[in-house]
């Protein structure tokens, strides 16, 4: 079973578009959390998740199995996922003759 990841995010932050963008171009699986669409309770209680993971709640907030990543930081994204044994090698689909 793929370790699970996920990313706290802000709708209109770059680092985090970038990083969902390189997760995306290697077919690699995450759990997005807009953190600015939520609200109540639910933003309550995110935001207190993230306090836990990053005191600064600063995005994105990327959690890879038990490595928390601050920023689009490629190198620490790549070592996190090789650290778990996923692929980080861009997937393109190869065309097949009919």
């Amino acid at each position: 079973m793929p370790t699970p990841i996920k990313i706290f995010t802000l709708s209109t932050c770059s680092h985090c578009t970038q990083a969902k963008e390189y997760l995306d171009e290697r077919q690699i699986p995450y759990n997005n959390v807009h953190v600015d669409f939520l609200s109540g309770d639910d933003r309550t209680q995110v935001i207190g998740t993230l306090r836990t993971l990053n005191p600064e709640i600063t995005f994105p907030t990327i959690v890879i199995g038990d490595t928390v990543i601050v920023g689009f930081r490629r190198d620490e994204i790549e070592a996190a996922l090789k650290e778990c044994n996923m692929g980080t090698e861009v997937q393109v689909a190869t065309w097949q003759q009919p």
